[in-house]
């Protein structure tokens, strides 16, 4: 008769042990590019030299909503002209592409070896 498996039993303590940890990485994951300084490029801001509402691209309806909100051109320039920073760092961007892939190698990996265990272990 074939032994029955029964995989490891892990206790409350080790389960709330485990979740605390997973936490914690992910807090890490996503607050240490902001304490290292790796959040983007920041901004850019192209104001234009003579500074009316056509030269920062608004036409006469979005001019109004600007006029009703109390900006003149020259007090939202810096607002309208600002814009995201989208470049690309290529080095940093294929040291984060090795770092998914080999993450997805090891857990391919040690999963194909978790995998033979129990199936070596259920029908020995």
């Amino acid at each position: 008769m074939a032994r029955r498996y029964e995989p490891p039993r892990q206790s409350g303590i080790g389960q709330f042990i485990d979740s605390i940890f997973i936490v914690a990485l992910v807090y890490a994951a996503m607050f240490l590019p902001l304490i290292f300084g790796l959040t983007g490029g920041g901004t850019v801001t192209n104001v234009p030299e003579t500074v009316t509402w056509e030269s920062l691209g608004q036409n006469p309806t979005m001019a109004a909503q600007w006029e009703k909100l109390g900006y003149t051109p020259e007090s939202a320039a810096e607002i309208i002209s600002t814009r995201f920073d989208y470049t690309i760092d290529p080095v940093w961007f294929i040291i984060t592409a090795l770092v998914i892939g080999g993450y997805f190698v090891f857990v391919v990996r040690y999963s194909d070896k978790e995998y033979r265990e129990v199936i070596s272990e259920r029908f020995e």
